[in-house]
């Protein structure tokens, strides 16, 4: 499993872009992890699936509540990954009202979970193998905090949670 200190895993995460226009986007995008994290701070939140309930109604809607304070910690980008493919993801991200706060990074084969070592199986309830509920700050691609939930939990991947080591680590 990765820790503080590991470099993310290299690879590739897929994200569904909107245009202004008459139903026009563009996408699925691919975007090299390596590349999208040099030089940058990313608060890295990662989930089972899109339009599960504590996903939906908890996990999200709390980064996009916070998209501005992390921002102002010192956040360059807040970036969703669940393993579902890129038009779910866009879909999603619209449906909870996240364009222009979060990035919704699809992991459609959850290669990224995998090379991660967070992996949930969620096949016994037809889901598949899945990412595990966690969140991490990551600084030019190296882990500095990270917050792994236990199983059907969510009491450390929050925004708040992250928000405050963001704020720590700015200060």
């Amino acid at each position: 499993m990765i820790q503080i200190g590991d470099r993310l895993p290299g690879g590739t995460l897929y994200e569904f872009i909107e245009v202004e226009g008459e139903g026009c986007a563009i996408g699925p995008n691919p975007f090299d992890i390596e590349k999208a994290t040099a030089g940058k701070t990313i608060a890295l939140f990662a989930l089972p699936g899109a339009f599960t309930p504590t996903c939906s109604a908890k996990h999200v809607p709390g980064y996009v509540e916070q998209a501005e304070a992390l921002r102002a910690a010192g956040v360059d980008e807040i970036w969703c990954v669940s393993v579902n493919d890129a038009f779910v993801m866009g879909a999603w991200g619209r449906a909870q009202g996240s364009t222009g706060k979060l990035r919704m990074m699809a992991d459609g084969s959850g290669d990224f979970a995998r090379a991660t070592g967070l992996t949930l199986d969620l096949a016994a309830r037809g889901m598949g193998l899945r990412s595990n509920r966690y969140s991490m700050l990551v600084v030019d691609g190296v882990v500095v905090a990270l917050n792994v939930e236990g199983p059907g939990k969510f009491e450390v991947s929050d925004a708040a949670t992250l928000l405050g080591q963001a704020q720590q680590r700015a200060a």
